[in-house]
């Protein structure tokens, strides 16, 4: 037992008979109290009204004051009756004394009325001696069960007396040798408590630090020193910047790359906390902004521009928790962190060249496709002459291939606007249903095509905060895969509600759906469901969330394998009355 848990129990025992000695000894004095009080209030009143009573029965014939005084004390003594009698004896008084009140010379009845008051007083001077009999045996028990409950006080605190000082002094003294052969550097030295309380997790703690200190004893320094100096150098030589940290934020190394670009001296960073050079310097500042706060789990690396190397770079900042298991101890303890900053700008230039890359291409596809079509339109007109049928079907497969490249380079020059971060939103109040109606005509053919029909439910003709191109893009989007995935002869609903304050737009399809496997990656770039057969680049969705997103909104996808899919998303609603 803990020896706190000992010292709870001894005195907490000894306070709770302290206490009930105290209540008992409270209870037993009421007790006497009461019972002494019940001998004065009630038998002891009876025998003064009975005294005053033949007091007055002397005087009855030569003072006629006396029969007032008679008849006064004898109302009291009917309305203090108490014992088994005296009911009677009162009555036969009461009696008695209208005799003599009717005949106050007769003498047989004075004489009545003395048996009568002796009879009430021999019955109260034995109830006064039964009660005080009682008194005497409620004072008995009082002084057997206070004698017994001290008794109890006693054994208990001599118990403590004799065990508690032993208990604790012995454990202390063999502890104080102990610490004492540890600082003649006897490292060896270990202290051995059998018992699991305080002293026990005392000694455990004790034998750790002498552990840790014969394992510090026999290591050798030179090695320690010749592996820092590995370290250092390690570090010192890489061409990222690092900088490393104690638990308590204090900086304890950082390479020339991390001084280089945060413009300080070795001298002015290594040792001082971190968060006061933060104060005076704005790049320390940007890069441990997060580190006070509480690390979110799965938490991507941030990326960071800063102007080093005499131009704009990109850094990837990744800070790694150092924990280690102390030597004898099973939990890990946190002793710092490390701050990598890795220069990705070569990599930064290089998606930099192949989205302006993209762009250029995609700009410049547009005017041969353009002309293209211009062609197709010359050759389906009847005025310039016309196709048999097998020339109508080159046309229409070059038509087919003019639109799936046009397709293609409108969804390139979107995604090299989500990727340069050009995207131009314009937010304005805008109605639902043109959009709508645009998404839908601009798939209806296709949906003509395979006996598909769109069915349009709009709750409400609300208005929504958006872009309305771009929604428009993103529905027409939904609508095409919608189209292209069901069955021929089904039904694509599109629905619009009002959900709070927002608007929700849904697009459901009748197709075969998506595997659970494949819903968290269908809005990455360039994601295509594995052994689908549709036509598509991938990028459709992808660019849809950036659009959505970039106005505020949420898109998401819900599906069931093998019973169609319903894309989501939600723009914020605009009052009507606003």
């Amino acid at each position: 037992m803990k020896i706190k848990a000992k010292l709870t129990v001894g005195v907490g025992a000894l306070f709770l008979l302290i206490l009930a000695l105290a209540i008992v000894s409270g209870w037993y004095v009421n007790q006497l109290k009461k019972d002494t009080n019940n001998i004065l209030v009630a038998n002891y009143n009876t025998l003064q009204y009975a005294r005053n009573m033949l007091l007055s029965l002397e005087d009855v014939r030569s003072d006629k004051s006396a029969v007032d005084t008679f008849q006064k004390n004898l109302d009291l003594q009917k309305q203090n009756v108490t014992e088994i009698g005296e009911v009677e004896a009162t009555n036969l008084i009461v009696k008695h004394f209208k005799d003599l009140k009717e005949n106050p010379d007769d003498s047989v009845v004075i004489s009545s009325i003395r048996k009568d008051i002796t009879e009430l007083m021999r019955l109260n001077m034995e109830a006064i001696n039964r009660k005080s009999d009682i008194a005497d045996d409620t004072a008995q028990k009082a002084i057997v069960i206070i004698s017994v409950t001290g008794s109890l006080c006693f054994l208990i605190a001599f118990i403590l007396l004799v065990n508690l000082p032993s208990n604790i002094a012995n454990p202390i003294k063999e502890l104080t040798d102990s610490i004492k052969e540890i600082a003649g550097q006897n490292y060896k030295k270990r202290v051995h408590f059998e018992s699991h309380n305080e002293f026990g997790d005392l000694a455990k703690s004790f034998n750790t630090m002498a552990e840790k200190l014969e394992e510090y004893s026999e290591s050798k320094l030179d090695k320690i020193l010749k592996g820092k100096k590995r370290i250092e150098t390690l570090i010192d030589n890489l061409h990222d910047p690092v900088i490393g940290i104690d638990e308590n934020k204090k900086v304890l190394f950082a390479n020339e790359e991390a001084l280089n670009i945060c413009g300080l001296k070795k001298e002015e960073f290594i040792g001082k906390q971190i968060q006061d050079i933060a104060v005076n310097n704005d790049l320390i500042r940007n890069i441990i902004k997060d580190l006070f706060l509480p690390k979110p789990e799965n938490a991507k690396s941030e990326q960071l521009k800063i102007y080093a190397d005499r131009k704009e770079s990109y850094f990837e900042k990744e800070v790694v928790d150092i924990n280690i298991v102390p030597t004898g101890e099973a939990d890990s303890e946190f002793i710092g962190q490390v701050i990598l900053l890795r220069n990705i700008t070569p990599f930064k230039e290089l998606d930099l060249a192949k989205t302006n890359f993209m762009g250029t291409v995609s700009h410049e596809f547009k005017t041969p496709i353009s002309s293209m079509q211009l062609g197709i339109q010359i050759l389906e007109n009847e005025k310039t002459g016309h196709l048999n049928e097998e020339q109508k079907g080159l046309v229409n497969g070059i038509k087919d291939d003019a639109d799936r490249l046009l397709r293609i380079t409108g969804e390139l020059l979107n995604i090299t606007q989500v990727e340069s971060g050009a995207i131009q939103i314009n937010l304005i109040s805008s109605e639902i249903k043109p959009m709508i109606e645009y998404a839908v005509n601009a798939n209806k053919s296709a949906a003509e095509h395979k006996n598909i029909k769109i069915d349009v439910d709009i709750e409400d003709n609300a208005l929504v905060a958006a872009d309305s191109e771009k929604t428009a893009w993103v529905l027409t989007n939904l609508i095409s895969n919608a189209v292209r995935y069901s069955y021929e002869n089904s039904t694509i609903d599109v629905k619009v509600e009002k959900t709070e304050n927002q608007i929700r737009f849904s697009v459901t399809d009748t197709g075969q759906g998506i595997q659970p496997q494949f819903l968290s990656k269908i809005f990455e770039r360039y994601f295509r469901i594995p052994g689908t057969k549709k036509e598509g680049t991938g990028l459709g969705l992808s660019i849809s969330k950036e659009f959505i997103e970039a106005q505020g909104g949420k898109i998401w996808v819900e599906s069931e394998y093998g019973a169609g899919s319903t894309f989501c998303f939600t723009l914020n609603s605009i009052d009507k009355d606003f």
